[in-house]
This record gives C-alpha cells, sequence and structure tokens, in this order.
C-alpha cells in the first residue's frame, strides 16, 4: 500500500476518489487547491472537501495556489484570446497546476503519488516502457480530452480510480459512505468564468471595453462593425449583432487588425488542421506519417486521419472527412483505438 494525495474539489468524483484509496488500504491525504476566490472566506466547495474528509478519517490539506493559477492559467487565457485564440485553460490548469503544483506538494508531504477524479485509465506498457492513458468505462463521462499534455513523469506517479466505474457507480458509492458530496452537481463552466460569458471576464479584469472593429467577407469587404475580436469564436453564428439576409457564421479572426470574418458554413469546414506544441504520450513523435483518430473539441468524436509530422512540434493532421470550425489555440487529442496517442495545439485549418 502507498501513502496518497487525493485532489479534493469537493465534489462527488474526487470524494469517492478518497474513499476508495482508503478502502484498499492506502495511507490517504486529502487536499484541496484555492485557486480562485479573493474573500477570506472558505468557498462552498473547499467546506464539503473538508466535511468528506473528516467523515473518511483523513487529513486535510488546503494549498493556495491563487498566484500560480492567475499567472498561468488566467494570464495565459487572457493572452490567448488577445492574440486571436480561443484556449482551453483547463488542458493548461492540468498541466501546471493539479498534476504540476499538486504533485509537487504530494511530494514534500512524503506521498507518493496524487490521485484525481478524472474519468480515464492509466496503465504502463512493459513493451515500450511508457505509461498510457485508456479511455475509461464510461464513455459518456470520457476526460481523456483534456490530458494530452500530462507528462511521462506526471503519469507514474498518478493514479486514477474512476477509470474503471461509471458515474452510476461513483454517486451510488458516495450514498453508500453518506458522503457530502454525495447529490453535488457535476461542475460545467471553466471555474474563474461561472456564467461563461468569456468576454465580459476579459473586459472586466482589463478594466476596458475591446475597441470595435469591421466585419468583413472572405474577399475583405466591410459588412458592419462588430464588439471586439474577442467576443467571438471560430463558427458562432448566433449573436453576431448583423443581419445579412442569410446565416453567416465565423470563418476567422485577425487580432492585428481587429478583423472578424463571416462566411457561409461551408467555408468553416477544414481537411487539413495544421497542429504545433505536440505532447505524445503513447509514444515518441513518429518520424513518418501514422494513420490515427483525433477529436478537436472536447465533446466531439474522434475522426479518421492521418499525422503528417512536420518536425518535432508540429504536425498536419489530414482528415478524411472535413472538419467543422478547427479553433486555433483549442486542442486536437489523437487515439489509437482506446490509447490516447497524444496532441497539439491547433495553429489553423485550410
Amino acid at each position: 500500500m502507498a501513502k496518497v494525495m487525493a485532489a479534493m474539489s469537493g465534489g462527488v468524483d474526487s470524494s469517492v476518489v478518497a474513499a476508495l484509496l482508503k478502502q484498499q488500504g492506502h495511507t490517504v491525504l486529502g487536499a484541496t487547491l484555492r485557486l480562485v476566490e479573493d474573500s477570506g472566506v472558505l468557498s462552498e466547495e473547499v467546506l464539503r472537501a473538508k466535511a468528506v474528509c473528516e467523515k473518511l478519517g483523513i487529513p486535510h490539506y488546503i494549498y493556495d495556489m491563487r498566484r500560480q493559477f492567475k499567472k498561468e492559467i488566467i494570464g495565459r487565457f487572457i493572452a490567448e484570446y488577445e492574440n486571436g485564440l480561443t484556449p482551453n485553460p483547463c488542458v493548461e490548469c492540468n498541466k501546471y497546476i493539479k498534476f504540476g503544483g499538486l504533485l509537487d506538494c504530494a511530494v514534500a508531504e512524503g506521498a507518493e503519488y496524487i490521485a484525481t477524479g478524472h474519468y480515464s485509465k492509466i496503465t504502463f506498457n512493459t513493451a515500450s516502457g511508457r505509461y498510457l492513458i485508456i479511455r475509461p468505462e464510461d464513455t459518456k463521462k470520457d476526460q481523456t480530452y483534456v490530458l494530452w499534455q500530462l507528462s511521462q513523469h506526471q503519469l507514474a506517479h498518478t493514479l486514477m480510480p474512476l477509470g474503471e466505474l461509471t458515474k452510476d457507480e461513483v454517486r451510488q458509492i458516495a450514498q453508500g459512505y453518506s458522503l457530502a458530496s454525495a447529490s453535488a452537481k457535476d461542475s460545467q463552466d471553466i471555474c474563474f468564468v461561472p456564467n461563461g460569458n468569456y468576454a465580459e471576464f476579459i473586459q472586466t479584469h482589463q478594466g476596458a471595453a475591446f475597441p470595435k472593429g469591421r466585419y468583413v467577407d472572405i474577399y475583405g469587404k466591410t459588412l458592419g462593425q462588430h464588439l471586439g475580436h474577442q467576443c467571438y469564436t471560430i463558427g458562432q453564428r448566433k449573436g453576431l449583432g448583423i443581419a445579412l439576409g442569410k446565416p453567416q457564421f465565423v470563418i476567422s479572426k485577425n487580432p492585428h487588425t481587429n478583423e472578424v470574418v463571416l462566411g457561409d458554413e461551408e467555408h468553416i469546414f477544414k481537411s487539413r488542421i495544421y497542429i504545433k506544441d505536440i505532447n505524445m504520450i503513447a509514444t515518441e513523435v513518429p518520424g513518418s506519417s501514422i494513420s490515427c483518430t483525433a477529436k478537436l473539441r472536447y465533446s466531439a468524436r474522434d475522426e479518421e486521419c492521418m499525422f503528417h509530422p512536420i518536425s518535432e512540434t508540429e504536425a498536419i493532421l489530414e482528415f478524411k472527412k472535413p472538419q467543422r470550425a478547427a479553433t486555433p489555440g483549442q486542442s486536437a487529442v489523437l487515439y489509437s483505438g482506446e490509447v490516447l496517442l497524444g496532441g497539439g495545439k491547433i495553429i489553423k485549418g485550410e
């Protein structure tokens, strides 16, 4: 048995992780990260995590990572939006905070592992000598998409006990332990933008409204005025505030000229997707083209494609079927069957 630090968010998933680990005989430490709240009052989630730890009879640690989170996650989020990208802060948070900072805290307490409530499996492949991320039993809760940036070192020191369970089974276990989080709702939005209005968050954070700019068509003709390129995402149709007699979609954005390009729906489908910042988990970066599947957003299905390496950090994904709204800044995540191969960040589509 090992000493394990369980990440405790106050939700049902992380609570059940702690309960299962203790049941298995591990020495369990509960840890909650303070990331966004600014007042001196602990949030409802932190208090709930504390109550669960008391119920299970395990120590509870609270780590203040607000400074790191503001720099590594919120700062990056705002900077990328300003540069015309649409980032996924949950992917970055996993890399720098949940599997970075938390692992450092665990080591400092003498723990060998951290454990999280992700619906995913981690296995060790003796043939390749690499840790692998495998899709979970509950395919509806598959969270492997947000884990593609993890390192071999992080995976070697991480447990994910929920990979073999369904969400219904997890809630039943929580109810069996009478945990305070048994009926807690799943979080849906980005934790530091609970209302989902990213543009409003950025404007409030910066203390100024975005400068207005031009809507243009694919030929550069002015169509009207928009509220700032940061307010729009690739593929968006609703909320454009302009009537052109037919449905129009955001095709691309130019942060340098503050122009937003509108066009017909056919223009947002791309077959070739350029990616950068590649991180491979199951293998090294292939030296030649390989066949795999890839998904371009969390809720999408992965589709067949060819991975054409350009360098150790860049590649082209060539899809059999054109993909809708490949969005710069988002993640393209690669699979081989149930195994997560790795991923990269979308640069552009064509």
